[in-house]
């Protein structure tokens, strides 16, 4: 292997920074983990959320999936990958907060959308998690354009996996209690700005503004 391989490179920098003497990160975190938030964002590679949120080893769990999405419950565990990290980090770890991240221009929801994937495909049955953000972005947005479907379905597939993730009694006994909180969150990576769901209203309002708006 090519000693200039820039991921090796890379490896050498974090090693540097987690694993130097002023800095032995790693010599706490070979004891355990002790994450506070769960993230469950999309495999995208844009969307990479200890960096969207500078977060540090060992501070953060994440589960991710083509469209960031969570099935819903079934005792058969269908979708065994997903139910059992969320259950290894909410029951073993004890995480205090989920927080479901999609962002804009994601591939998957297009395939949704469009219905441009095998109908008998793996990533078919996989986004039919989100068919019910399909319907609603098509009842309520028939005439809009692509632009703007395309991130309606995107938030409201956010929605979908909230939802779900309330399926899980074990994990909505602990959102009952106080003892975890769920977020939906949308990253707009062409303004670089960020978006959360009021529980509220139901829709999604600014967190974070574009570098170049302060009142949005």
């Amino acid at each position: 292997m090519a000693l200039d391989d820039p991921l090796l490179q890379g490896f050498r920098r974090f090693q540097q920074q987690y694993f130097s003497a002023s800095n032995p990160v790693y010599a706490s975190l070979c004891q355990g983990q002790h994450p506070v938030t769960l993230v469950i964002a999309c495999c995208d590679s844009r969307v990479h959320p200890p960096a969207l949120m500078g977060s540090q080893p060992g501070e953060m769990f994440v589960i991710r999936n083509v469209a960031n999405l969570v099935p819903p419950y079934s005792p058969h565990n269908e979708h065994a990958s997903v139910a059992a990290a969320l259950e290894f980090a909410v029951l073993s770890l004890n995480v205090g907060r989920i927080i479901v991240m999609g962002h804009s221009g994601c591939g998957g929801i297009q395939a949704l959308l469009r219905r441009s994937t095998p109908r008998d495909s793996a990533l078919t049955r996989w986004l039919a998690i989100a068919e019910p953000a399909r319907e609603l972005t098509y009842r309520h947005h028939a005439g809009a354009s692509a632009a703007l479907q395309a991130r309606q379905c995107e938030q409201a597939a956010i929605l979908v996996s909230l939802n779900n993730l309330l399926g899980y009694p074990w994990l909505a006994d602990r959102v009952k209690t106080g003892q975890l909180m769920l977020n939906g969150w949308y990253f707009d990576m062409h303004e670089g700005a960020l978006w959360g769901l009021d529980a509220e209203s139901h829709r999604f309002v600014p967190l974070v503004c574009p570098l170049e708006r302060a009142d949005c």
